[in-house]
């Protein structure tokens, strides 16, 4: 992270309107609003803290899967909603890219929202001149496109590996453990899952390539990565149920994944630091 964006966050205190972290790009994808799992109250301090020019939906933003089954929307989940359509008013560009979760919004493909533009996919360019097309990547997933029954089953077996993983959590929470994520782990220790994820990450690069991109910028695997595939920049802006990561892209172009809760124990770390140092007697 830029020493910068820490010193404005550092200078920030919660009632401060004063931006944390000013990018040119963000990239966030599959919130899942409408399911238990989605941690909204970091979503909304990340959504509070960074400021942007450009912020890209990247799919899986509301689950209309889960509401499907049952519905679940509290008001954390209007505040997160709320907070993009404000954000699109202040005159941030939202755009939103629908995912295999939220498809139906590809029926508004072209139509806008309170600001907030549904395209079908799009295609960035970067500060430093690169061509990143941005798609949520379900269109990849072979699961999905040739099986969509066994995609039903996996996401409720998936939303039962969330729930089990609440209750470690809360266990570990009062044995003084940091969190840990069930679902993350059993994800890259199973092998078929490993091959999974990396035969998604290879079709995709494909077809960026196939488009004449310089890269591709898309998320569904809740998976944050940032690496070079076959000459192919691969960039997955990860998910805010697992990993709370988003992507970014600062000023000069370089593109950065924020995991945002390191960047808030670092800031955290760094005020107490700055207070310690306030708070010292000076040498006479």
């Amino acid at each position: 992270m830029q020493r910068d964006a820490l010193f404005d966050a550092l200078r920030c205190e919660r009632h401060d309107p004063s931006p944390h972290l000013r990018v040119r790009t963000v990239w966030i994808s599959d919130l899942h609003l409408g399911t238990p799992g989605c941690q909204t109250g970091q979503l909304l301090d990340f959504l509070r803290a960074v400021e942007c020019e450009t912020l890209f939906l990247v799919g899986d933003i509301v689950d209309g899967w889960q509401l499907r089954r049952q519905w679940y929307w509290p008001q954390a989940h209007n505040d997160v909603v709320q907070k993009l359509l404000r954000k699109a008013r202040k005159g941030t560009r939202v755009i939103f890219v629908p995912g295999n979760h939220d498809e139906f919004a590809r029926r508004y493909v072209e139509h806008s929202f309170g600001g907030i533009e549904v395209v079908d996919d799009w295609m960035h360019e970067t500060a430093d001149g690169r061509r990143l097309w941005i798609t949520h990547g379900d269109l990849f997933d072979g699961v999905i496109q040739c099986a969509r029954w066994l995609a039903h089953v996996g996401d409720w077996a998936y939303e039962t590996v969330l729930k089990l993983n609440r209750h470690v959590n809360s266990l570990r929470a009062r044995m003084g453990l940091p969190y840990w994520s069930l679902s993350r782990y059993l994800k890259f220790k199973v092998k078929r899952a490993v091959s999974y994820v990396s035969d998604f990450e290879s079709a995709v690069a494909a077809e960026a390539r196939r488009r004449g991109a310089h890269g591709v910028v898309c998320g569904h695997i809740h998976h944050a990565e940032l690496r070079d595939i076959d000459g192919i920049l691969y960039a997955n802006d990860g998910d805010w149920v697992e990993s709370l990561t988003a992507l970014v892209e600062h000023d000069d172009g370089r593109l950065e994944i924020v995991d945002w809760t390191r960047f808030e124990a670092q800031v955290r770390a760094e005020a107490a630091e700055a207070a310690e140092a306030l708070a010292a007697p000076v040498p006479a």
